[in-house]
Order: structure tokens, then sequence, then C-alpha cells
């Protein structure tokens, strides 16, 4: 018997030896139910003072196609028949993300300027140029040979709605980015009840700087206490509490309701139009298929006709009349051709499309293999003495110019002013050893070296108050600068060489184009879902 009570003793010891060391967390998988802080405390306890929302399942926003994340060979993998050497393939992991299935359309752009002339009417002359600096350029139509019509109808007229807006500049459609962001979470917050219905009626109508933006909204700011119902903030956020103060601890952590949008990166985009997912055999892909071995239509009425809207060749936009083998002598409805393996529309051609990334003829992939993107500036909103955000005020607005001399705002009143922290850009290039005097020991003066000579943008105002840019006196040497974005995809003007995803070109980010557009991206969180054949 007293054998058999010293084994039990034994027995027992070992087993809470191994407990306290993490033995018994022995499940596969892990996980975070039945979760317990090492406080103590439980997350969201009635009577606690930290509360997290529900873990969310990866959910796209209407209009948006989850892209699972994962590593392929990004650049050409064909020959380089142009021989600019910029796009050579290379091992890229990226994360998983969200990316809309169609470009944005002339529709959905004028949603954007339209509320920005209902919120700062150009009537007010501290208004007068954000209306006007978000428009499209539509002289992007005009051709000193050609007759051309669609600088007076494309942009506006019904017809061609859901077509993809074009002439807009890489940096009119980060702010687009910005502005849908806040009307999706201001959207997503009135169907839950937490904000106002009634936000646009004439007797609440918005006005400059007192619109709903998620800053405003995280931060606690007084100018949305009028607009929130407190009570559906807590039932939709799970704070079990009524104390004020715990409230408004825990609303910035609660309050993400539609993720950020932005534009695409340039990896996200070419794996995103490549659809490699969806040609995979266990873990290998399959290969990468010529883009037009994919548009030619395979049996029925579309056998043999190319199923994307590019130019054929010289003086053949649309085909034969009576044979329209892609039937668009310039732009397209957005879903008029198939969407590739993901769903997307419009990989293959219609318009090409700005991506975030600032152009470097060489990608540096041995400094970052991971969702890797040039470009990264980072802001912070500036704060006053008494330690309150600052905002932009109606008189205080700051914008950049376009190369059409037209100015685009920055911010707008009532949005939290920013200031640039750290700028990225020129990480790893724009030293000495990029320099055309790299080799040797790198001078104690960083300014003793030479640099490639690019383009910098000068404007000046002229007698009749217009902004002009002016010409570049000294000898340029390079046309590549810290404006130049990286431009991706093939367009109707463009040849069936410029379809394939793996091409990058770039164009300046204040000028817009007739045959670029660009669609929207956000982040997501990577799927655990299980291992499939395919």
């Amino acid at each position: 018997m007293k054998k058999i009570r010293l084994f039990s003793i034994i027995t027992f010891s070992a087993t809470m030896l191994l407990v306290s060391c993490g033995g018994g967390s022995s499940k596969k998988g892990g996980g975070t139910k039945g979760f317990v802080s090492k406080t103590g405390w439980k997350p969201n306890e009635k009577d606690g003072w930290f509360f997290s929302g529900k873990k969310q399942k990866p959910k796209g926003w209407p209009g948006m196609v989850y892209v699972e994340g994962g590593t392929f060979t990004m650049g050409l993998v064909e020959d380089n028949v142009m021989h600019d050497w910029n796009n050579t393939p290379r091992r890229m992991q990226v994360s998983s993300f969200f990316i809309g299935d169609t470009e944005i359309t002339n529709s959905e752009y004028r949603e954007y300027t339209t509320w920005l002339k209902f919120v700062f009417p150009s009537s007010d002359p501290n208004f007068k140029h954000i209306y006007t600096g978000a428009l499209p350029d539509t002289l992007v139509w005009n051709n000193k040979l050609s007759r051309n019509d669609y600088a007076e109808t494309y942009f506006r007229s019904p017809e061609y709605d859901y077509y993809p807006v074009v002439g807009v500049s890489w940096l009119q459609a980060t702010k687009y980015c910005d502005w849908l962001t806040d009307r999706a979470n201001e959207k997503a917050l009135m169907r839950q009840g937490v904000i106002s219905k009634d936000l646009y009626s004439a007797d609440k109508a918005s006005t400059a700087g007192s619109t709903f933006n998620m800053d405003k909204f995280k931060s606690n700011d007084t100018e949305m206490e009028s607009y929130i119902d407190k009570k559906k903030l807590q039932q939709r956020s799970g704070i079990k509490t009524t104390n004020e103060k715990i409230i408004a601890a825990n609303r910035n952590a609660t309050s993400g309701i539609v993720e950020k949008f932005r534009l695409p990166t340039e990896v996200e985009w070419e794996f995103a139009a490549l659809g490699l997912q969806k040609e995979r055999d266990y873990n290998n892909y399959l290969g990468k298929t010529p883009p037009i071995e994919k548009l030619k239509g395979k049996k029925g009425r579309n056998k043999g006709m190319y199923l994307a809207n590019f130019k054929q060749g010289r003086g053949d936009y649309s085909g034969v009349a009576g044979w329209k083998n892609d039937g668009s002598p310039t732009t397209s409805d957005v879903r008029q051709y198939p969407s590739n393996d993901l769903g997307l529309y419009g990989m293959y051609g219609n318009v090409a499309e700005w991506v975030a990334d600032v152009y470097r003829p060489i990608i540096d992939e041995e400094f970052s293999d991971f969702n890797y993107y040039r470009g990264n500036v980072v802001v912070q909103a500036v704060k006053n003495a008494d330690g309150s955000y600052k905002k932009v005020g109606n008189t205080e607005i700051k914008y950049d110019t376009l190369a059409d001399g037209r100015l685009v705002y920055k911010g707008l009143p009532g949005e939290f002013e920013r200031k640039v922290v750290e700028d990225n850009r020129n990480y790893r290039d724009g030293d000495y050893q990029s320099s055309l005097d790299a080799g040797g020991t790198p001078p104690s003066d960083s300014t003793e070296f030479n640099m490639y000579n690019s383009v910098k943008p000068k404007f000046i105002v002229d007698k009749n108050g217009n902004v002009v840019l002016q010409k570049e006196k000294n000898q340029v040497t390079s046309q590549i600068n810290d404006y130049s974005r990286v431009v991706k995809g093939g367009s109707w003007l463009d040849s069936a060489y410029w379809l394939d995803p793996g091409h990058r070109r770039f164009k300046n980010q204040t000028k817009g184009f007739g045959w670029i557009g660009f669609r929207v991206a956000q982040d997501a969180a990577n799927s655990k879902s299980g291992r499939t054949k395919r």
C-alpha cells in the first residue's frame, strides 16, 4: 500500500510540474478560446476595464475580393524584348488582402466629386480649389490629329457610368481612397444605428469642418458626440459597462468597422492579376500561362475571339466592323469581359492602373522579400499645446500642384493635420552607392557626390493667376524621381505585349492619362484554412 501511495504522489507531482511548465498545452493548434489574461482578468469581463470586439472572419466590403497571400515569382519569365531589365524574376511573399473586383468607375468617382461640391462649395473662396482639383482631367482625350468628343461626355454622361474613370492622377486617386474610407465607415455605423442616419438632412447637413471621419470618431472628438448613439456603440463593441470613462478608453480598439482603403502595391496587383491560387497542385504552382492564351474564347460564339480590350495592331483597336474582335475602340464597361480566376475584372486590358509604389528600375528584394513596397512615408497627427489634435482649418488648407496647374488638397477642413516624420522613398537609393561616383570610400560630406539629375517640378503663378509648370533648364539625365509611380497592366491603347502582369512602367504622380485608371485595396487577416489539393 505504501508503495502504491508513493507512486501516486510521484505521478501527481510530475503532472503538476508539466502543467506549470506548459506541458499541459498539448492540444493541436492551440487557439484563444477560453483565454485568460496573465492579470487574471478576462477580456470583456462585466466589471473589468478592458474590452475587445468580436473576432471577425475575413469579409470584404461590397465590390472587394479576398486574395489569400502566399509566395510567388514576381516579374517576367518570358523574353524581355524591351531590354529594360527592370522586371527580372524574383521570389516574393505577399500577405492576404482585399482588392476591388473592378477599376473605379466614372459613377463611383462622381460620388466623390459630388460630395466635395456639396460639403465644400466652390462659391466659398476658402474652398474654390477643393472640388476643381479633384476632377479628372478630361482633356486627356484631346488629340491634335484625331476627332474625339469624349472630353465633353465621358466623365458625366450616364452611358459611361460603368466605364473606368481616367484622367485621374496618382495624387487624386489616393485622396479618393481616403474619402472612401470615411464614407464606408460612416455608412456602416449608420446601419448599426451608432451614428445618425439623417446626417445629410437639411437641418443636419454636413458642413465644412464638421464632417464625419474616422480620426475624430476614434479619438473621442467632441465634434462627434452629437452624432453618436452611445448605447448602440456599446452594444456593437461588446462593452459591458456604463462607465463613460471606460467606454471612451476602449472606443479606439473597437471602432474598426471598414478597413482603410488604399491603392494596391505593385506586388499585390501582380499577384492578384496572375491568380496563381487557382493554378496550383498541392504546394506547386502549375506555371504562368501567357495572357494571350488565356484571353481567347475556347468554345461557343466566342471561340477564337479575344476576351479583353487591347490594341490588336496598328490601326486596329476593335476589329472588323460587323465582326468586332474585342468590340471596344477605347475603354469599355468594367465588366464587359470575363474576369480572371479570382473574379477580378479588367486585369488584362481596358485601362492600365496606378499602384502605390514609387518607381525604381531595380526592386531591392535582397533587403525585403516580404510585402515589398517602396514609398513608405511615415506621417503623424500634429498635436496642440494642450494635447488635443490640431485640425485643418477652413483657411489653412494645403495643396499639391498637378501637372496641369490645378491644386489638389492635402487635407480637408476638419481632418487632423499631419506632418512627415520619416521619408523612406529613397531608402537604399540616393545614397553614395547609387550615385554616379559609386566605388571606393564614401566622402565624409554626403553632398560631395553626383546623383542622376532628374526632373524637379517647379511651378510659378503667371499674371492671370494660373499655376504654370516651368520647363527644366538644366541637363536632365533621368526621368525617374520621387514623383514617379508604378503603372501596371495593359490598356485599350496598348498592344498585347503589355498585358503580361509582370510588366511595369512609370508615370508622374501629378498627371492624369486617358489610358490609366485605378482600383482600391484593403489589408486583410491571413486565412487559417487547411491545406487543399487545389
